[in-house]
């Protein structure tokens, strides 16, 4: 009697949640937004994409950085994107996300950040920052007497083994 009782009252539990897990869905959309990249200079294009099946209707993100965009549907899914340009007086910091769909709003807090120029490439960022000339001067004189004091060491067990 008592398993019976706890079994009905189990599945009544079931049943509540299975019903109320489509409407927690419906309820939170849209339900996440992704910037790439997540490190950008000012000037460049961000791609924002935002999952939810309301905001593939259409949408708009918004943000301090860069001017509201228009979100659209990506093919074969419940996502939409949208293509920004961060603007160029944009000061260096993270910056918030906002998506708007359906009448329902979505915040991601530091969904990027803005960096003052461009990122260095190429040579290591080496234009700017790396070795000095006398730190060229100190290692290459470490090297010298690294060589000399091998060459000396060497000359010397060849003397020993012809004795």
């Amino acid at each position: 009697m008592r398993t019976t009782r706890a079994l009905v009252a189990a599945a009544a539990a079931v049943g509540v949640v299975g019903l109320a897990a489509p409407t927690a869905s419906a309820w939170a959309d849209p339900t996440n937004i992704v910037a790439m990249p997540s490190v950008i200079p000012r000037g460049g294009h961000l791609t924002v994409t935002v999952d939810g099946s309301s905001c593939q209707s259409g949408g708009k993100v918004t943000s301090p950085a860069f001017p509201d965009a228009e979100l659209h549907s990506i093919p074969g899914g419940t996502s939409a994107s949208a293509t920004a340009t961060i603007h160029s007086h944009t000061r260096p910091g993270a910056y918030d996300i906002t998506a708007h769909c359906g009448g329902k709003t979505l915040v991601r807090p530091a969904a990027f950040t803005v960096i003052h120029g461009g990122v260095r490439g190429g040579i290591g960022g080496s234009t700017h920052t790396g070795a000095t000339g006398t730190d060229m001067v100190i290692g290459g004189a470490l090297v010298t007497a690294a060589v000399v004091g091998g060459g000396v060491f060497w000359m010397r067990r060849r003397a020993e083994n012809r004795i």
